[in-house]
């Protein structure tokens, strides 16, 4: 019974955060088509998040290991970042703040998404694990 309840647990938290932080429960139409295509996208934009974090774990990190990062705090982290885009003959550049401090995963991030080519009809992989 602890380990269904302890999975039951979890899931209520994932909904409790799809609902506060990205809006879920708001209802902003008075037609349902409306408010299924804002629902559907609500949850894309939730998966996206989820998709993200998977993407940029450490090399040869299980699934297991990973930490759950909600949407709130990968918001702060990696959206709105203190930055300065610059333009120098043919090079387009970011600087980011001195005072970032995930700068290095952020980077790192941002250089995986780069790397995403495709590779006869399907994308090559951008990590040499695989994970569990």
């Amino acid at each position: 019974m602890v380990a269904f309840y302890d999975a039951r647990g979890s899931a209520e938290n994932l909904i409790k955060e799809a609902n506060n932080d990205t809006g879920l429960t708001a209802h902003p139409y008075h037609r349902f088509e409306m408010n299924r295509a804002h629902f559907q996208m609500v949850m894309l934009a939730y998966n996206l998040n989820c998709w993200l974090m998977l993407f940029n774990r450490d090399e040869g990190t299980s699934s297991s290991q990973m930490q759950h990062t909600t949407l709130a705090t990968a918001r702060l982290r990696f959206l709105f970042v203190a930055a300065k885009i610059w333009k120098h003959g043919r090079r387009v550049g970011v600087r980011y703040g001195d005072h970032y401090q995930d700068k290095s995963v952020f980077q790192r991030l941002m250089d995986r998404l780069r790397s995403i080519v495709a590779d006869a009809g399907s994308f090559a992989p951008v990590l040499r694990t695989a994970w569990n």
